[in-house]
């Protein structure tokens, strides 16, 4: 089961606009990052913009709204239920509130399984009350993440038939370039709907899934060589749900330090893509609208990280992940108190949404016995990027995620 996270979805959500055509309306042309002067401009008045729009509206759900806050709720729920301790699965931006309800009730931590793992002392920024001079998301280097899964899905693209993957150049080294080539030539001239900007956000969230979401990013690309329009799956029938991109932002802005003043995010722009290529952008300024964001939570916890709970945690990370890398999965083992490391081989973001049949045995020993894997365990996934169809699928089942937390933002 899960629930919805303080803030976020339809329970006691920020919710900064009327409804959902207003929120889309203001937030159409808003571009996943800016590029050049004048966009920058605009990017920052767009989220200095929310920022009022959201004191005005929700000015004491906005101080209310920090991972300390959801994890006394989560305390209370588990209470609700009759249960003495928590036994919890966490993804992404869930293992950072994993980490916060084992620190404030470490008696009461059962089982927290932790899987694509935010580095605690990262997003706190040590806790240090000076402003950091890099942002949220730099500090995680999640821009490195996504840096090197993309080489890795160049390369194994490459090294497949088009059959496989419709990107292939015929090589790793040829498909490197021809992504490259196709980078320049977008940001020169847009293909349509098709900037630069969006098909480097629709890379980066593409990198997330190996099945489907390799497979559909390299037809993506493809048909952007080939000067196709990309296929864009059909919306759900019914009337749209309400956006919420301003929900995340009043979690992370109001509680991990970020650097105050917008100018600042030009150089980290800079400094990101010298480091990480074309993806450094998206990372660079997502943390942008926490430069003007009007609130900081008013109980938040920033550490110490180390107290030690009822139970070991078990961490897991795959080794490419794209948006919580593998060292932060072994910040994270590290920093608490007791805590074993699951190495997940593999591709994407979290296991829980890349399958491994052999993590998920592990999940399920843990949960029922408390069993933890040997240490320096790995494990591989089911069915690797742009492998042949298997004449059989594997059987084990994977647990059912007991938190969905919130993605930050547009899922960490």
């Amino acid at each position: 089961m899960s629930w919805d996270p303080r803030g976020i979805g339809e329970s006691t959500a920020v919710r900064c606009f009327a409804d959902t055509a207003e929120a889309e309306r203001r937030h159409a042309d808003v571009p996943p990052f800016p590029v050049g002067r004048r966009q920058r401009e605009e990017f920052i008045a767009a989220y200095a913009d929310l920022g009022r729009r959201c004191e005005r509206r929700v000015p004491e759900l906005l101080r209310h709204v920090s991972t300390a806050d959801t994890a006394r709720d989560l305390d209370r729920l588990r209470r609700a239920v009759g249960e003495r301790q928590l036994r919890y699965w966490g993804v992404s931006y869930g293992t950072f509130l994993g980490a916060t309800y084992a620190n404030l009730f470490p008696s009461r931590a059962g089982r927290l399984l932790l899987d694509g793992n935010v580095d605690p002392e990262a997003w706190a920024a040590d806790g240090s009350r000076k402003e950091p001079k890099l942002s949220t998301f730099l500090r995680l280097e999640s821009d490195l993440g996504s840096s090197a899964t993309l080489g890795q899905f160049l390369d194994l693209c490459g090294r497949a038939p088009t059959s496989r993957c419709g990107f292939s150049a015929g090589g790793a080294a040829r498909t490197r370039a021809k992504f490259e080539e196709l980078m320049r030539r977008l940001a020169r001239q847009p293909q349509g709907t098709w900037t630069y900007a969006k098909t480097v956000s629709e890379v980066r969230g593409g990198l997330y899934t190996v099945h489907p979401g390799w497979n559909e990013t390299a037809d993506t690309l493809q048909a952007l060589w080939e000067r196709r329009t990309p296929e864009v799956p059909e919306a759900p029938p019914g009337p749209p749900p309400y956006p919420g991109f301003e929900q995340p932002l009043a979690v992370l802005c109001a509680e991990s330090p970020n650097p105050r003043d917008p100018r600042r995010y030009t150089e980290l722009d800079r400094f990101s893509t010298r480091r990480a290529g074309d993806l450094g952008h998206w990372w660079a300024w997502a943390n942008e609208p926490c430069s003007t964001w009007p609130a900081e939570a008013a109980d938040k916890y920033l550490g110490p990280w180390n107290r030690p709970t009822a139970h070991p945690v078990l961490v897991v990370n795959p080794t490419y992940d794209p948006a919580t890398p593998y060292q932060g999965g072994v910040a994270m083992a590290r920093e608490l108190a007791d805590a074993r490391l699951l190495t997940l081989k593999g591709y994407g973001h979290t296991a829980l949404d890349n399958p491994s049949g052999c993590v998920g045995d592990h999940a399920v020993r843990y949960f029922l016995s408390g069993a933890l894997p040997p240490v320096g365990a790995t494990c591989e996934q089911d069915t690797p990027p742009f492998a042949a169809p298997k004449a059989t699928t594997p059987t084990t089942v994977t647990p059912t995620r007991t938190s969905a937390a919130p993605a930050i933002p547009g899922r960490l």
